[in-house]
């Protein structure tokens, strides 16, 4: 795997990571292109600063390193942007206002509440609380398609109180069918994001099942990314992600670039 199609810095409200390092890691683990995705969460306030990013700063910062490092790694501007059914118009509005590579659609905020919090889960089960993620995903992605790939399909389950005790595939298909036909539909992809290994599940996301399944139906884009917020996490375990996908169908995965997919053999 030789690109890392997910990574944070500092300005990222959750990330303090300088961009330089983080692109200094990736050369260190042999890779050949990253895109940076930093969060722009349109309404997500934590300790009351929204998470949003200073997009003009972003471009002008990471341009420079893309041009500094252009002999040693291909750098690729993107954007993390936090979906909800009711900001279509204004994700729209800001995808189209700057010159992404490459977008990833991620649900960060439930019913209003970030499922990081447990507030989220309080006065529901996992699985109650799991089955409204996917319902609420749905929504997101009718109201804004505006993206290329829907990020870690299965995020909630990192923050429910039993995690993946409590969830399966077979017990929420008809909900993830609805969101990966939906997709397919719309000619969006969906990721492999490595980060689930790292916070302690026994899987990636999304689970193997929902990739497999994103396969049967007929869907072929599908990123890799670490979602790194530091630099030593930058190509977290990638040397399982070949193997996932192959196990799952996949023959090829895919990189942006000026938001058109650039699909790589799985070697």
């Amino acid at each position: 795997m030789l690109s890392d199609c997910h990574m944070h810095t500092r300005y990222s409200a959750d990330s303090d990571a300088e961009p330089e390092k983080m692109i200094q890691s990736a050369v260190a683990h042999g890779l050949e292109a990253i895109c940076f995705t930093d969060h722009e969460d349109i309404g997500l306030f934590q300790e009351g600063k929204e998470w949003v990013i200073d997009t003009k700063a972003y471009f002008e910062e990471l341009g420079r390193l893309k041009q500094r490092y252009a002999r040693q790694i291909d750098v690729r501007i993107g954007i993390e942007m936090g979906l909800q059914p009711h900001l279509g118009e204004e994700i729209s509005q800001y995808i189209q206002s700057y010159p992404f590579d490459f977008v990833i659609g991620s649900v960060h905020v439930i019913e209003g509440k970030d499922p990081y919090y447990s507030e989220f889960f309080e006065g529901k089960s996992d699985a109650e609380a799991y089955a409204r993620t996917f319902e609420e995903t749905f929504e997101d992605i009718r109201a804004s398609s505006d993206f290329d790939v829907l990020g870690h399909l299965d995020y909630v389950v990192r923050y429910g109180k039993y995690r993946e005790k409590e969830y399966s595939y077979e017990r929420f298909s008809d909900k993830i069918d609805a969101v990966l036909h939906l997709l397919i539909e719309k000619g969006r992809g969906i990721e492999l994001n490595t980060a689930g290994l790292k916070y302690g599940l026994p899987f990636a996301h999304p689970c193997p099942k929902i990739l497999r399944r994103y396969r049967e139906l007929g869907g072929e884009i599908v990123t890799v990314g670490s979602d790194a917020h530091r630099p030593e996490h930058v190509a977290y375990d990638f040397d399982k992600a070949n193997a996932i996908l192959k196990d799952c169908g996949f023959k090829y995965y895919t990189e942006f670039k000026e938001r058109k997919p650039i699909f790589k053999e799985i070697s």
